[in-house]
């Protein structure tokens, strides 16, 4: 979604300002019902599974979640960029860390 609504800039500059988990659980908090808060970690967690090679199947009975949302999601997965990228970061960061620890 390229935008140039200036509320839409104005929020996606908020969260890059973020600089901890607990500001960014607090900005959540204030922006998001505890059932959307709730919505875009399952699509989140949707993305990982599938990420990992899971099946529709697995990531339904895992997760709960409807067939029309775990297809909108790997559709999002396979042509978006926004759930790609930040898991592939968050895999290199992940085993960023654990070479450290070897």
């Amino acid at each position: 979604m390229k935008t140039t609504d200036p509320k839409h800039t104005a929020l996606a500059q908020a969260i890059l300002s973020l600089k901890t988990e607990e500001e960014c659980f607090d900005l959540l908090e204030d922006i998001c019902t505890l059932k959307e808060m709730d919505d875009m970690a399952n699509r989140f967690q949707i993305a990982l599974l599938l990420y990992e090679g899971k099946t529709f199947i697995d990531v339904e009975n895992l997760t709960g979640a409807s067939s029309a949302t775990i297809s909108r999601v790997n559709r999002c997965l396979k042509h978006g960029m926004g759930y790609r990228r930040i898991i592939e970061r968050l895999y290199a960061e992940k085993e960023g860390e654990v070479r450290e620890d070897h």
